[in-house]
């Protein structure tokens, strides 16, 4: 798998990697065998980076991966982690260096490490981007050895911008995928022009872009496609990246006559995303070793043609920009 350089750090990653909310929870009944397995072909298929946070299954997601890690031994690949929504309320004044070192302390053990490889501030409020003195919590985190980069993931392309005044913010998560493509007008020209990393989160849509979602689909009661459809627990964005479920499913359809013979959607919609040189690494979810590989499988697919690529932002001006685009 073709790996890329992780902004201005030494590290290098795969274009692909792993993202590890569904082994933690709030994607229904994901078991801890299946998610380690999930995990593990992940990794045997070369993936080198993966995402978690501490919110993901109250630990459990952390957990996961350094029982998994420890068991493989060999190579490390490099793991980030997320600080920031345990808080209640989560407000700004809650991201004191105190409460930061906290979080950090927990992922640490958590994660059986000794230095975090990355920390990301978990979609903060935007007021915490305008204080540098949580910047400056995080500086000396790093030189206390509790981390050795830091991070953060973002809602809005606004927030990315202000978060990359910051000269050690080394990376930013953001949402962007067929049905999120505003990233590309300016953030990403930015974030390139400042080497910062950028990693992409809800690639498929929360399994939109999969093709497997239909009408009739069922989600399980602690799954957020069924109870964060408006946003009721966080951000309505981080599901179904914030398109109308039926508008999501009348796109899908028009996007799944673009996909190559032979390929599957959800390796086409990451294909998608890597098509940009700003992308660092793409972090798709897995439920299981099945889709894990699935998802590996992108990075061996052709690239896609400017006509395809023409007609994948057509589909998204004319149905789905007019609900997102100005809001993310």
């Amino acid at each position: 798998m073709r790996q890329h350089a992780f902004g201005r750090t030494s590290l290098t990653v795969s274009e692909v990697g792993f993202g590890a909310w569904q082994i933690g929870g709030s994607w229904g009944d994901v078991s801890e065998a299946d998610g380690r397995a999930a995990l593990e072909a992940a990794l045997d298929s070369g993936v080198t980076f993966i995402d978690t946070a501490d919110v993901y299954g109250d630990g459990r997601s952390e957990k996961i991966i350094a029982s998994v890690l420890k068991s493989r031994g060999g190579a490390r690949p490099m793991v980030a982690t997320k600080a920031g929504r345990r808080l209640n309320p989560h407000v700004a004044d809650g991201y004191t260096r105190a409460n930061l070192e906290a979080f950090i302390d927990r992922s640490l053990k958590n994660l059986e490490v000794d230095s975090l490889d990355l920390v990301q501030l978990h979609c903060p409020p935007t007021e915490v981007l305008y204080r540098p003195d949580v910047f400056g919590a995080l500086d000396d985190l790093r030189r206390a050895g509790k981390i050795r980069n830091y991070g953060v993931s973002v809602e809005k392309v606004e927030e990315a911008l202000k978060a990359i005044e910051y000269p050690d913010v080394v990376s930013i998560q953001i949402i962007y995928n067929i049905f999120r493509q505003r990233p590309a007008d300016l953030f990403f020209k930015e974030a390139k022009r400042k080497n910062v990393a950028v990693i992409v989160r809800v690639p498929l849509a929360s399994g939109l872009l999969s093709g497997k979602i239909t009408r009739e689909t069922a989600f399980a009661k602690d799954d957020h496609r069924n109870f964060n459809r408006h946003g009721e627990a966080f951000d309505v964005g981080e599901t179904f990246a914030g398109v109308p479920f039926e508008v999501g499913l009348q796109a899908v359809d028009e996007v799944r006559k673009l996909v190559p013979a032979g390929a599957s959607m959800a390796a086409f919609a990451l294909k998608w995303i890597l098509m940009n040189e700003a992308v660092t690494v793409v972090i798709p979810g897995a439920r299981n070793e099945a889709q894990a590989k699935d998802n590996a499988a992108a990075a061996e697919l052709a690239a896609l043609s400017a006509d395809v690529m023409t007609a994948t932002k057509e589909i998204y001006a004319r149905l789905v920009a007019p609900h997102v685009h100005q809001r993310w």
